[in-house]
């Protein structure tokens, strides 16, 4: 698969994966404003545009990753995803705590 192949995967994916999150938006207007974690990022996002992957849980962000990553074979799976995603995680984990410490200071 040439560049340009794969450059066409991901803005048709993108357009899905958008549409994804409005049609989660118009459905139920809430999932806008809840909140998770996401398995991938490690990142608090909003449910909407989210995907349930076998035990996993990704944001919408991360469905597009996910989406075109599997279309144009940059790996086989999610677990494949979910693991070159974990220094990502674990710098969010540091931010996170680093953020509640500021918070206990003041």
């Amino acid at each position: 698969m040439n560049r340009q192949e794969q450059l066409k995967i991901a803005e048709e994916m993108q357009k899905v994966v958008e549409q994804m999150r409005l049609d989660d938006i118009e459905e139920n207007p809430d999932t806008e404003n809840e909140v998770f974690e996401c398995a991938c990022c490690g990142k608090t996002k909003p449910l909407a545009g989210s995907v349930q992957y076998s035990k996993y849980r990704l944001c919408n962000d991360c469905v597009l990753l996910a989406e075109t990553g599997l279309a144009i074979g940059k790996f086989k799976n999610i677990n494949e995803l979910i693991a070159a995603m974990e220094d990502s995680r674990l710098e969010e984990m540091c931010e996170f705590i680093k953020k509640q410490e500021k918070r206990e200071l003041n």
